[in-house]
């Protein structure tokens, strides 16, 4: 028996994000904890649902108490969302256990990789690659490939057990044990339903292009009926394509070098991208004129999104930890968690100090932006109105 925590961000919750719950349960999970995104998520994207109605999802179909992950963690690589998801779980004192899905199940194949990763062996072969238009993924696999073997270096070519390898890296000096649950259903990013299982941008892909019905035959019933609600209220589902002119707006008024700010990679790509800007019509066309097969598109989406809300330096540590929702069960582990500082009311965030009501006052104001992403604009202010999900026992 332990506290199972999960970073996530249920971009919406489908029937495979059900299923890992249940399975949790079944292997004796005391309790269920979500460190999971607010309002954007790491494909540089709006989330198609607000983080409180994905919150009640999570709660619904399983979780116990859901934190949420801060933009800026949110909104950036693998290894920043992973090391900001495991920080707030860390933090909370109480799990255990970090539960993850992947392709691959073999934990000690994984932490061999997350070892090479941080091995000096690994950042020379890095550096020993020509340089050749391929991508940082490329290469990082042909370097694990160089120091370790070719096939554990391929487990850097799946997307969950990338997540995986940060995860494992994050947890390392912690108390915090591995657990990694094999991967069912349609694969990340495919356009196909395997066994009732969708991936989550198949859902979006769904839910965008009007085939309501057809999206909700992926999502448990329970997630079906929040997200249900939601586009009745019309709060969902958020398109960042509603605030193109907008975004274009801000990125016109930038200068070149602005863009270095969000350029992680110190490439050289913000130049691409404030020429790009120059030109296009909208973000899309934006983005197809900056990518090359050296850039994957989900780095363009995340520098855009960065630059729009002008995003800060990822800070060394999540100032607090943001209550989103809970149950009865998670309440009580809140009442575990009394050393740390967790914010349950906006009011409150000032008894934090002043890094953490810095970066709420900004959470506050990418909120305001995320409503224009939704079909009914929401007025400014939720994040100081809105208060958690909080439900009885299941």
């Amino acid at each position: 028996m332990g506290v199972f925590g999960i970073v996530c961000e249920y971009n919406p919750l489908h029937n495979g994000h059900a299923r890992m719950l249940r399975q949790l349960r079944e292997q004796g999970a005391e309790a269920v904890v979500c460190a999971m995104s607010g309002n954007f998520v790491q494909r540089g994207e709006a989330a198609v649902a607000g983080k409180l109605a994905r919150a009640e999802m999570a709660l619904r179909c399983g979780a116990d108490l859901v934190l949420e992950i801060p933009t800026p963690w949110a909104a950036a690589t693998a290894e920043t969302f992973a090391r900001g998801g495991v920080e707030i779980l860390r933090r909370t004192g109480v799990v255990t256990d970090l539960a993850f899905g992947a392709e691959c199940a073999d934990v000690e194949a994984l932490r061999a990789v997350a070892e090479v990763l941080d091995g000096e062996a690994y950042r020379a072969a890095l550096r020993s690659i020509p340089e050749d238009g391929a991508s940082f993924a490329a290469h990082r696999q042909s370097a694990v490939a160089a120091v370790l073997d070719p096939r554990r270096a391929a487990l850097l070519s799946r997307p969950n057990n990338i997540l995986a390898v940060e995860y494992l890296r994050a947890i390392r000096g912690t108390d915090i044990r591995p657990a990694a649950i094999p991967r069912q259903g349609a694969e990340h990013d495919s356009h196909t339903v395997d066994g009732g299982i969708a991936s989550a941008s198949h859902v979006r892909q769904l839910l965008l292009s009007g085939r309501t019905e057809e999206a909700m035959t992926c999502l448990p019933r329970e997630a079906a009926e929040v997200l249900r609600r939601e586009m009745e209220r019309g709060h969902a589902p958020a398109d960042m394509r509603r605030c193109d002119r907008a975004i274009l707006a801000r990125l016109r008024r930038m200068e070149e070098e602005e863009w270095a700010r969000y350029d992680g990679g110190g490439e050289g790509l913000y130049h691409r991208l404030y020429q790009a800007v120059r030109e296009a019509g909208s973000v899309e066309e934006l983005l197809e004129r900056a990518k090359t097969k050296r850039y994957p598109m989900a780095r363009l989406r995340r520098m855009v999104l960065a630059a729009w809300l002008e995003l800060p330096a990822v800070p060394a540590r999540v100032p607090y930890l943001r209550l989103l929702g809970a149950d009865d069960t998670g309440r009580k582990l809140l009442r575990r968690m009394r050393e740390v500082p967790v914010l349950t009311k906006a009011a409150d965030v000032g008894k934090l100090g002043k890094a953490a009501e810095e970066l709420f006052r900004r959470e506050s104001r990418w909120s305001d932006l995320y409503a224009l992403t939704c079909p009914a604009v929401m007025p400014c202010g939720e994040d100081w109105r809105t208060t958690p999900v909080l439900m009885g026992e299941k």
